[in-house]
């Protein structure tokens, strides 16, 4: 699965550079996100539970970010497993632009699954991909807006 997309988000580049690397921020705008937690240096370990047509699962994701250029952007990589109903993984290469006071967000996402996920079909895993990424940026955007200031994790 690929996925290209970008979000204008009314922050500056600075506060979504930071927002992206608050643990706090990621794990409360990400869908079904348990916990999001630092294991080290740009290295994290996530929790959450995915539900992708009649196929739920608790996953847990290895997270790690590489090609870290402050705050013009990065690509972060994960890996997790869903025991029983399989695993997923994939990376995103996300770009920072600021432009008359906003932020455009521009990512590129490829990923892949495996186990009883991979017999879904790949309409349905592409449609709940959109559908997740969808609900995370409504949710990163109204955290911004509503002016919650990221924890210094992980800068």
């Amino acid at each position: 699965m690929e996925m290209i997309s970008e979000q204008r988000i009314p922050a500056t580049q600075d506060e979504v550079w930071a927002a992206l690397n608050s643990t706090d921020v990621l794990q409360a705008a990400m869908p079904g996100c348990e916990s999001f937690e630092e294991t080290g240096e740009n290295e994290y370990l996530a929790k959450l539970t995915a539900k992708v047509g009649p196929v739920k699962a608790k996953f847990k994701f290895k997270v790690s970010l590489q090609d870290v250029n402050a705050p013009h952007g990065y690509v972060i990589n994960g890996e997790g497993q869903g025991g029983a109903a399989g695993f997923a993984k994939g990376s995103a290469k996300v770009d920072l632009t600021e432009e008359a006071g906003e932020t455009v967000l521009a990512y590129s996402v490829k990923a892949s699954v495996g186990g009883k996920l991979a017999q879904l079909g790949g309409r349905l895993i592409d449609g709940t991909a959109r559908k997740m990424a969808d609900e995370f940026f409504t949710n990163f955007n109204a955290i911004l807006s509503d002016g919650l200031q990221p924890s210094s994790e992980g800068e």
